[in-house]
């Protein structure tokens, strides 16, 4: 299985290549460099494994939330390769990317949780709880847009481990309800979907069926874009 995984939907850009178990990437904190980093990261990829993109079998991106200038960058460039390759595309979620992260990263038990916050702007955060099942993250409830002060953990019996807070959205964290920062016991607020993760993600959804055309592969805002568009100064 050959799968290229982007993502831009935080101030990361990265492209990562999964050849049968092996993962190659190339991730740089740029906030404004994606379109002048994305597709050369992607040829180096290639190259380095000597691949042309016609040799693929897959492709995936992270899908969102995130920056909304970021993803229709990476939506635009997989759907660009998709068409040209008639490949099909498996859309990871940005915040599952980063509870994986979370996972690898601090080696998290069977069991445990994953509350995962990114910065919305306008006072807001996204977010999104997970439980770490066979090492990977598995949502729980609903993706969301909220003010911090309503954020909100599953039942704590749910889980027999303790929940870690991953994302730059827990530099809110003081004002999160009390019921949550009290369940939290560690948090990584230093961690930002990369493709690696994407790619990890991406396999076994691509077994579970959820790859789509690169017509369906589309962006999740959960925001109203509308809404967004209509505030001075915003993406």
């Amino acid at each position: 299985m050959k799968l290229l995984a982007l993502d831009t939907s935080s101030e990361g850009c990265s492209a990562a290549l999964w050849l049968d178990g092996h993962i190659t990437e190339r991730f740089e904190l740029a906030p404004r460099g994606h379109t002048r980093l994305l597709m050369p990261m992607v040829r180096e990829l290639l190259a380095e494994q000597g691949l042309k993109p016609s040799d693929l079998d897959a492709l995936a991106f992270a899908r969102g939330p995130g920056s909304f200038t970021g993803l229709r960058i990476a939506t635009g460039v997989i759907q660009g390769l998709a068409w040209g390759l008639d490949l099909p595309v498996v859309p990871v979620s940005s915040l599952a990317a980063v509870a994986l992260n979370a996972i690898e990263e601090h080696d998290l038990p069977e069991g445990s949780g994953v509350a995962v916050a990114f910065d919305a702007r306008m006072s807001e955060v996204y977010w999104a709880t997970f439980a770490c099942r066979d090492g990977l993250p598995v949502l729980q409830g609903d993706e969301r847009v909220c003010h911090p002060g309503n954020v909100s953990l599953p039942d704590s019996n749910v889980f027999a481990g303790s929940w870690f807070g991953a994302g730059q959205g827990w530099k809110f964290q003081s004002d999160m309800p009390e019921a949550v920062a009290a369940r939290v016991t560690s948090v990584n607020i230093s961690l930002v979907p990369r493709a690696a993760h994407v790619a990890r993600l991406a396999i076994p959804g691509f077994g579970a069926g959820q790859a789509v055309s690169a017509e369906q592969a589309q962006p999740v805002y959960v925001r109203d874009e509308v809404t967004w568009k209509k505030l001075p100064g915003r993406e």
